[in-house]
């Protein structure tokens, strides 16, 4: 099966052997399941299969013991005998114990290279997604992203976006004329959801360097895909932080490759594990953006494995692009159960030889109910099947070799030291700071002023304001955008209320950086 990732034994008595067809790989799959049934099993020896034929892989590691990829098998492990039994069993004659090639990340820094991106590159939807906003919180947060790209004020970390909101919510009745109302409370709100995020270790994820998508696509001196894992058991504390990367990471993914048609096998293949997360509570706009891309990334060679408790969990509109399918047992207690189970088992091809519902209810650890597609993309006839026993380790590594494999991977050294460029905090505060120097100046030459000199000024400026009010239109419409914006800056800081402003919120956020 040299065109084919090798599943397991189907048929009577599992010998026919059943594989996923590469050439059909990057049509997307489905791995369900109860709890203890066998998915983690079956996602290691398809990151294997893959690997094998030279497509590089990209999988979370849930539950922390997925690393035992990264070393091969042993004769002295307790299982070694039923392994080698169910390899005879399904015809595996060349089945053996191997490492495979494996780039450790970990969004936190601790068990593998650090993974960031900026906050720019995240974006306002699925960075609104990620904190939990209202819609006119979501609002706002587009306004400062506009205001980013129109000031030239790189948004890369956190503490960018919090100044630049800090910014947008002291001017924000100037900036209302042009975008509606801005609501301090709503200011104020993603304030705290942006601390909440950063107690959370979110932070973490925002920064440069940011993750380079050549860097998870690369294959070894043997031609081997390279099998990224992410650590993923301490992330699953904050789940929305884990869901909204991995769809950030599959959105560049599609952003970013080029169009390839159809190859012969993908570029890549992506497994989104505790895929159910993604989809809870999740807003129309954001379902929709998945389906679109879930819809069109295969076309740039990607392959997108969803593995879920239940195919349930999956949109109904998503679940119809899985094309591949190996369902394990599923448990029906309750009649809700049972009404899944069904609906599982009518997406199927019928086998005339048993029922699919049945199987799905009966099937044991380690084997499944499969469905792959054939010649011309056909679903094939649903079969049971006993999957086939891993070659790499089973469970994880000892910390000491991940270390290890750290160490020496290719991209060693090139995300372990975070690079704090100038950005948009830097520039409002460089902004801040001269126009502090410029009204403390002024301030002090008007001390240094008679009396009567002091009030004259004060009333020139007074009703310049008045006539520059009534008597600039025409000036405005010549000015950009940027420029009014400094005017606008400018205008507030020469007076008294402007030089507390800058001494009081701007001085305290800064000097505390």
């Amino acid at each position: 099966m040299e065109d084919s990732v090798f599943i397991g034994g189907g048929g009577e008595n599992y010998a026919v052997k059943q594989g996923l067809t590469l050439k059909y790989a990057n049509r997307h799959g489905l791995v369900a399941g109860a709890t203890g049934t066998g998915k983690s099993v079956t996602l290691q020896i398809l990151a294997e299969g893959f690997s094998k034929a030279g497509v590089p892989v990209f999988l979370s590691d849930v539950k922390g013991d997925l690393s035992g990829i990264a070393a091969a098998g042993s004769e002295t492990f307790k299982l070694h005998q039923a392994f080698s039994d169910r390899a005879a069993k399904i015809g595996f004659d060349d089945y053996g114990y191997e490492a495979f090639p494996v780039t450790f990340w970990d969004l936190l820094g601790e068990q593998g290279h650090p993974v960031r991106t900026t906050v720019a590159e995240m974006g306002p939807l699925l960075l609104a997604r990620l904190l939990e906003l209202s819609e006119a919180q979501e609002g706002i947060l587009n306004i400062a992203f506009r205001l980013a790209d129109e000031q030239g004020l790189p948004l890369l970390d956190l503490k960018d976006l919090q100044a630049l909101l800090v910014w947008v919510g002291e001017n924000r009745k100037d900036l209302a004329l042009r975008y509606g109302a801005i609501s301090v409370a709503s200011v104020g709100a993603i304030q705290r959801r942006l601390l909440i995020l950063e107690n959370q270790g979110g932070a973490k994820l925002f920064g440069e360097p940011a993750l380079e998508l050549t860097d998870i696509m690369m294959t070894d001196a043997d031609g081997r895909g390279r099998i990224n894992i992410l650590a993923a058991d301490k992330l699953m504390g904050s789940p929305r932080l884990y869901a909204t990367f991995l769809l950030w990471l599959l959105s560049e993914l599609f952003e970013e490759l080029p169009e390839v048609g159809d190859p012969d096998k993908p570029k890549l293949v992506f497994f989104f594990d505790e895929a159910h997360l993604l989809f809870e509570d999740a807003p129309k706009a954001l379902v929709d953006k998945v389906e679109q891309v879930a819809r069109l990334i295969r076309s740039k060679g990607v392959g997108v494995y969803f593995i879920s408790q239940n195919p349930s969990d999956i949109p109904e509109d998503i679940l119809g692009q899985l094309g591949n399918r190996i369902q394990h047992a599923l448990r029906a207690f309750t009649a809700r159960d049972r009404k899944q189970l069904r609906l599982a088992a009518e997406t199927y091809r019928d086998n005339p030889r048993f029922s699919t519902e049945d199987a799905i209810r009966e099937v044991g650890v380690g084997e499944a109910v499969t469905s792959m597609l054939m010649k011309k993309g056909v679903p094939g006839i649903v079969e049971r099947t006993l999957v086939r026993p891993p070659s790499s380790k089973l469970g994880p590594i000892d910390p000491s070799d991940r270390k290890q494999v750290i160490n020496t991977s290719p991209v060693a050294g090139k995300y372990e030291t975070l690079k704090d460029r100038r950005s948009a905090y830097e520039i409002l505060k460089q902004r801040a700071e001269k126009a502090a120097t410029d009204a403390e100046a002024l301030e002090a030459q008007e001390e240094d002023m008679p009396a009567h000199e002091r009030e004259f000024n004060a009333g020139r400026r007074y009703s310049g304001t008045r006539v520059t009010r009534s008597t600039s239109r025409t000036t405005r419409k010549q000015d950009s955008f940027g420029e009014a914006m400094g005017k606008m800056v400018m205008k507030e800081l020469s007076g008294t209320t402007g030089r507390k402003l800058v001494r009081g919120i701007l001085g305290s956020l800064f000097k505390g950086r």
